[in-house]
């Protein structure tokens, strides 16, 4: 299937995001003078924002490319949460999946001065949820995935997935072979048995793996090894400046970068998963999947702050680079 195909089919597809809803809170101003009071600088104030993060990005960048996305997580009883929910039905995404509770909405405030960013800031409670939210949150995915193309469980180790949820997605997915991926978290891989596909960054699959990837053969033992702990039938591994390298059984794909710059990896990854289990629920195979979603990164990754990227940004990267060498190898 041509590439040009792939991204048509994006408008009829319907992808189930399941995950730890962030709020991103950008403060912006300038620094004209170190604070009397310690030697911090003193930022002047002209401007906030807010933005989608977290699994909400995820699908934030869905909606973007041209898909339909449906969102399943939690936000608090807060100001942060009504403003996160007015996002959300801005920009298309529905949300009735979305369960307010006591916990405070999940806020990452990043302080920008001059294009640099100064300091962070998080609001969060990451404890485990239970009780009758979680048990509402079951219900909801157990009657949602079978009107859905694919399901992306987006994780970011603030509370909402754990194996239980886990399990009661692949229940319900895998007799009706619904592709399953996950944006995982260290700590977690435990919690993805059988999933379709994993989605780590080299960090997180060194970790992951017990495997120091320092080279590509131990990038291959890593990739290996991850297949085999969490029983999956691929892993994308992200790589930075060394683009992505896709492993499938017996054999692994390294995609290079076509990213020119580098201003911010803020949200990369989310935009890798959604345009991969986007891409794959269009028809593509894992290693056309894997290229489209490595274009898409190296389109965000020139941009600051939290960014998205558009089906006619990715048709015309996929245009300009199409001599991309992707090298292929195979293993025991």
């Amino acid at each position: 299937m041509t590439y040009s195909r792939i991204l048509r089919e994006f408008k009829s597809k319907k992808i189930l995001v399941i995950g730890d809803l962030i709020l991103d809170r950008y403060i912006r101003g300038k620094v004209n003078r170190i604070s009397p009071e310690a030697p911090v600088p003193i930022v002047e104030v002209t401007d906030e924002d807010f933005f989608l993060g977290g699994a909400a990005n995820v699908a934030h960048n869905i909606t973007v490319l041209g898909g339909h996305s449906t969102i399943i997580g939690l936000t608090g009883n807060d100001r942060a949460g009504g403003i996160l929910i007015n996002i959300l039905e801005n920009r298309g995404i529905k949300y009735e999946g979305v369960f307010r509770c006591s916990r405070p909405t999940t806020v990452k405030t990043r302080v920008i001065a001059h294009n640099q960013q100064v300091v962070r800031f998080d609001k969060e409670d990451s404890n485990k949820i239970d009780g009758k939210v979680f048990r509402g949150l079951l219900e909801y995915i157990s009657k949602a995935i079978p009107d859905y193309d694919a399901v992306i469980i987006s994780d970011y180790k603030k509370g909402v997935i754990s194996s239980e949820l886990v399990r009661a997605v692949l229940k319900v997915s895998k007799p009706m072979n619904i592709f399953v991926s996950v944006d995982p978290k260290i700590g977690h891989f435990q919690f993805y048995k059988n999933v379709s596909l994993i989605t780590p960054n080299i960090h997180e699959a060194s970790v992951a793996s017990g495997i120091e990837i320092k080279d590509e053969i131990s990038l291959i033992n890593a990739g290996r090894a991850l297949l085999r702990k969490v029983s999956c039938n691929a892993a994308l591994i992200t790589r930075g400046e060394h683009g992505m390298s896709l492993f499938e059984k017996n054999k692994v794909s390294h995609i290079p970068t076509v990213a020119r710059n580098v201003y911010d990896v803020t949200g990369a990854g989310d935009t890798v998963i959604a345009t991969f289990t986007l891409a794959y629920a269009a028809g593509a195979n894992m290693e056309e999947a894997a290229v489209i979603a490595n274009h898409a990164a190296g389109i965000v990754v020139g941009e600051l702050g939290t960014a998205v990227v558009t089906s006619d940004q990715l048709r015309k990267s996929l245009g300009v680079n199409r001599e991309l060498k992707i090298r292929k190898s195979t293993y025991a």
